[in-house]
């Protein structure tokens, strides 16, 4: 359904030009950072062949934004390479963009985020939830570092530490609390505790130690983290200190974050031509 009313979208006047997708990322300085991000690009180019796609940064790498955004149509859509609706999202990525003299549509970022409502009522309510396409990506990363995630005799015995960046944003860590909550639920871990590798809050070895004392058989770490760095580097030390059983890979560019990316970018283009005046007139 999505894709035909795209599909007419683009039939109009207001989307008459080639729709084009900004993949705004965090950067840093360590250049694993920036390949993980070129090779999320490329599967999404494979998944979508013709989409004009660049990708620009907030922060140590190039180019910025300024240097990307004004060469991109009038149907752009910037997409943040982030997880959590925090200060980046709230604030860094639309102050470089009006830096840049561009207004372009920003996406929602990849975690579980509360619609912007009217209604106070709804806005205070449980957050919706996680994309299943992000939960596939993160049992990906536990099967591919040998736990046979795809047992449910296997999950059922395991507790799970989702190691997080971390947030001084209250809302940020509640996404990230909603979201081990449903990967739980839907998966059927033994449990699954969160643990932050900045900010305050339980690190990983507290983490771990609990799930141990709840009984866990088996205790996995899965960074929910999108690229390799300094926390990425942080939380596997932290892993190895706790013993833990099985200590999975970043999200990087697995081809669920890359369909993730472009169902948040296909949300947004749509949301932009429905509130064109050209199709309410």
């Amino acid at each position: 359904m999505l894709e035909r009313r795209l599909s007419v979208a683009a039939a109009t006047p207001v989307a008459a030009d080639r729709p084009a997708l900004l993949l705004i990322a965090h950067g840093s300085r360590d250049p694993r950072h920036a390949a993980t991000v070129a090779a999320l690009a490329e599967e999404v180019r494979a998944l979508r062949p013709g989409l004009e796609l660049a990708t620009a940064y907030l922060d140590h790498c190039a180019p910025r934004i300024p240097q990307v955004a004004g060469r991109l149509g009038a149907h752009a859509v910037a997409v943040p390479l982030l997880l959590n609706r925090a200060f980046h999202a709230k604030h860094d990525i639309p102050a470089a963009l009006r830096a840049a003299g561009t207004e372009l549509p920003v996406a929602d970022v990849l975690g579980p985020v509360r619609p912007l409502v009217a209604d106070a009522a709804r806005a205070a309510g449980p957050l919706p939830g996680p994309s299943p396409l992000l939960l596939a990506a993160l049992d990906r990363r536990l099967a591919e570092a040998g736990l046979a995630a795809a047992s449910p005799g296997v999950r059922a015995r395991t507790g799970v530490v989702l190691a997080a960046a971390g947030s001084s944003d209250p809302a940020a860590d509640a996404a990230t609390r909603a979201l081990a909550a449903e990967w739980r639920r839907t998966r059927g871990w033994a449990a699954v505790e969160v643990a932050y590798a900045s900010a305050t809050g339980p690190r990983v070895p507290d983490a771990v130690a609990a799930l141990r004392a709840a009984g866990a058989d088996r205790v996995a770490v899965a960074p929910y983290l999108l690229a390799p760095g300094l926390l990425p580097d942080r939380i596997a030390d932290a892993a190895a200190e706790a013993e833990a059983d099985v200590l999975a890979g970043v999200l990087g560019a697995a081809p669920e974050i890359a369909r993730l990316l472009l169902t948040r970018f296909d949300a947004a283009l749509l949301a932009t031509v429905e509130r064109a005046p050209a199709l309410t007139a």
